[in-house]
């Protein structure tokens, strides 16, 4: 196939206002994930900028995920709908050219981006998320004063919900502790005041608690409160168990592992991390999220071919048009990808095939909206 004037520039049109439209909405998306997640790991921490860029750097393929498809869809919409408005596509016609012909810049833009996705679906995503998880625990090893948090509940670490009124370095004031054990309140500890103290070499640290006011609680078998039992302690201490935010820190669930994993648990129905036999719920996790990277990853191609013939019919020049079209499909789209995430755990319920559910009904409306198209 000769390359042709049109198809450099069609092939720039759309290329450029996909990557304007990544650029704007990675910006957002890695902004608003960035202080959402600083905010729920360390809350107002003074953390080094390191530590915030490689979290930015980690952040960035999941906005990836999402914007190359989305702005892809969206610049389709734009530059179509601009060049049925001004009927260039009827004159693009009227030389002899047939639809396929002038929209193959767009396919094959759609297969490199598409080529993209795959790779970050399958290789970079999972990577991220795993570091993402251990870095809050590396950074709680540094300094765990600083879980702590004025005016904040810990509950990072498995079996406790801490209150802290008021945080001066290792001083704490207007503490209020749960012990948790399934889900059932063991302990409620009222504390004046509370001092931490850490010992090098040791995960675990202690609380030394003064102006304590204790509520023991214990239940009947049917979880119903049995008995509160009330002490006042002038002066007590608990461990701070830390060694379980590290056991907690180290599960991997099946978004964190890699593709390779994932197929190998798929096939033996062995836990990858664990060798352990996997039940019927956690070999459903493990196919319907290998499902979603391969099927998201095609999330381009299906847009293009749906995104075209939707273009051109609207022919609106008004880039709020384009962009709201955009949202809906893309909207649609992303309502049965995460359908599949909530169904994964019920083999019943089919979630791996749901997951492919989008890209079967676009690629067909598209495929019918781009045949009619065609043959107008």
């Amino acid at each position: 196939m000769v390359v042709r004037i049109f198809d450099r520039y069609l092939g720039k049109q759309v290329l450029s206002a996909t990557l304007m439209g990544v650029l704007l909405l990675s910006g957002v998306m890695v902004l608003g994930n960035v202080y959402k997640k600083l905010d729920e790991l360390l809350g107002d921490t003074q953390l080094p900028l390191g530590f915030i860029l490689e979290f930015i750097a980690l952040i960035i393929p999941f906005s990836l995920i999402f914007t190359i498809p989305w702005a892809f869809l969206t610049g389709i919409l734009l530059v179509f709908g601009r060049l049925s408005a001004d009927n260039e596509l009827v004159s693009l016609r009227m030389t002899g050219w047939s639809m396929a012909r002038i929209c193959a810049a767009v396919f094959v833009l759609a297969f490199a981006f598409s080529s993209v996705c795959y790779w970050v679906n399958v290789s970079v995503s999972p990577m991220a998320k795993d570091r993402i998880k251990r870095m809050f625990f590396e950074v709680a090893m540094e300094n765990p004063a600083a879980l702590f948090q004025e005016g904040r509940v810990l509950d990072k670490v498995p079996g406790f919900r801490i209150y802290t009124g008021k945080r001066d370095g290792n001083i704490l004031k207007d503490v209020e502790i749960i012990e948790m054990e399934d889900r059932l309140a063991q302990r409620v500890i009222h504390a004046r005041r509370a001092v931490l103290e850490m010992k090098p070499g040791e995960l675990d640290f202690v609380m030394h608690l003064e102006g304590a006011e204790i509520e023991s609680i214990t239940y009947t078998d049917e979880k119903a409160v049995d008995k509160v039992e009330f002490v006042n302690a002038e002066s007590t201490a608990i461990v701070f168990p830390l060694s379980r935010l590290k056991a907690d820190t180290v599960k991997v669930n099946a978004s964190m592992k890699a593709t390779s994993m994932l197929w190998e648990e798929v096939s033996s129905h062995q836990d990858g991390v664990t060798g352990k036999a996997m039940d019927a719920k956690d070999h459903s996790r493990s196919l319907t999220e290998l499902s979603k990277r391969y099927s998201f990853s095609l999330a381009c191609i299906t847009f293009a071919l749906v995104g075209i013939p939707l273009g051109v019919t609207a022919q609106r020049r008004e880039t709020s048009s384009g962009f709201a079209l955009s949202l809906i499909t893309a909207t649609v789209y992303l309502v049965f990808i995460i359908l599949g995430d909530t169904l994964n755990s019920q083999p019943s319920a089919l979630p791996h095939l749901i997951m492919w559910l989008p890209n079967v009904l676009f690629l067909g409306i598209g495929g019918f909206l781009f045949y009619r198209l065609s043959r107008r």
